[in-house]
């Protein structure tokens, strides 16, 4: 697992390279909850998908994106909020094997 730094701001974006993918995402705060798009190469993956703790974001490999995202909190089983991004809720990295 490898923990994507994330600023407790309501809206951001950032760049990394998780496993030789470009990977863009956006993470942001609505009225109905914590969202994240996902582009690979800037060609989208998912977009809109709602945050839950500890529930995979990509889920379908033929979606191209090898791996997945998932919030964890660390204090407890609550649902991301943007307060808390890179303290008490980590954005993670699970390669394919991962559990």
């Amino acid at each position: 697992m490898k923990r994507i730094p994330l600023r407790p701001v309501p809206a951001q974006t950032l760049s990394v390279v998780l496993s030789g993918q470009n990977c863009q995402i956006a993470v942001y705060q609505k009225s109905t909850g914590l969202y994240l798009d996902l582009e690979l190469d800037n060609a989208p993956i998912v977009t809109t998908v709602l945050c839950h703790d500890r529930v995979r974001l990509v889920r379908s490999a033929y979606l191209g994106f090898v791996g997945d995202l998932a919030f964890v909190d660390t204090q407890g089983h609550v649902d991301p909020q943007h307060q808390h991004l890179g303290s008490r809720f980590v954005l993670a990295y699970l390669k394919p094997l991962e559990p």
